[in-house]
């Protein structure tokens, strides 16, 4: 093993700022890092934070950092942030809300730009959980960027999903609509203070009579004004009543085989990186040849 791997293990922050920037840029070091430090991963819950934009999820992230530093719990935080234009990087940073810990040595957050990836979530937003889970984080926060139906990306990825929902915005039933509420293994109503909060209760547990999950999990709602700190240990008490189901294994293989999947679609992008796909393009435009052949030319060229 590595001196960088045994300094990550150790949790010398320094390596794992260096590791994360190496992650997110998708180095080959980095993966080569990740190979060693797999086998003392998948001791962290992975918890998932995810709702429309403006519904509270760094406020509530927050508290929820602050409430298990009290219970002297190591967290790593993945926040993912819209992509500048112009660096590539992530527009927000270190999200202002959660600067309050960057003294705290129990304490990772990393910001990390979406870079044109859908679902909310970075594409390296995998390998950054495995990493801060081997660092010895007992908890890993990720919170997507806010981006509506595309958001179910991070059922893929998390132990525990919380869908954060604000009453009075309109998005309610938009969320209904975008399916992000299938996905919810926890209800966050934020901002419960406002007008319409027991209303939007009401139109989730509507939803909920409709179908069943198959594991026969009823997601509970809770009432949180996350900037007072109001039901901050209820909605951490709920998504722990759902990982102590025992559900968190067959997740777990559900979610690997998802990301095999995408790993091995991302590794046959880059052995066809030397193709010219504006030619074939334009040989299949003008009728000149089919898009089946040519896949299938691509791959006898690339397997033989």
């Amino acid at each position: 093993m590595s001196s960088w791997s045994e300094q990550i293990l150790a949790g010398d922050p320094r390596a794992l700022a260096r590791a994360a920037t190496a992650v997110e840029n998708r180095t080959p070091a980095a993966e080569q890092l990740l190979k060693e430090l797999f086998s003392h991963t998948g001791r962290a819950a992975v918890i998932g934070i995810t709702g429309a934009p403006g519904a509270g999820k760094s406020s509530l992230a927050d508290r929820l950092i602050h409430e298990l530093r009290r219970e002297r719990k190591r967290v790593g935080v993945v926040a993912v942030d819209p992509t500048s234009p112009y660096t590539g990087g992530a527009i927000l940073g270190d999200r202002i809300r959660m600067l309050s810990h960057h003294a705290d040595a129990g304490v990772f957050i990393r910001s990390m730009a979406t870079r044109g990836w859908l679902g909310g979530l970075a594409a390296a937003a995998t390998d950054m959980t495995l990493l801060l889970d081997a660092a010895g984080k007992d908890v890993v926060l990720v919170e997507t960027v806010g981006v509506g139906q595309d958001e179910v990306e991070i059922a893929k990825l998390a132990d525990v999903t919380v869908v954060v929902l604000v009453p009075g915005m309109g998005d309610d039933v938009q969320a209904i609509k975008a399916g992000i509420m299938e996905i919810a293994d926890v209800f966050v109503i934020n901002k419960s203070d406002q007008p319409g909060a027991d209303r939007l209760q009401r139109e989730i547990k509507a939803i909920q009579s409709l179908s069943t999950r198959k594991d026969g999990w009823v997601p509970p709602i809770v009432h949180t004004v996350a900037t007072e700190g109001k039901g901050i240990a209820e909605a951490l008490a709920a998504v722990r009543s759902f990982l102590e189901r025992g559900g968190a294994k067959d997740r777990a293989v559900e979610n690997w085989n998802l990301r095999l999947r995408e790993m091995l679609r991302e590794r046959l992008l880059d052995r066809f990186a030397g193709l010219n796909f504006e030619k074939a393009a334009e040989e299949i435009a003008a009728r000149r040849t089919d898009p089946y052949t040519t896949i299938d030319g691509w791959l006898k060229q690339i397997l033989d």
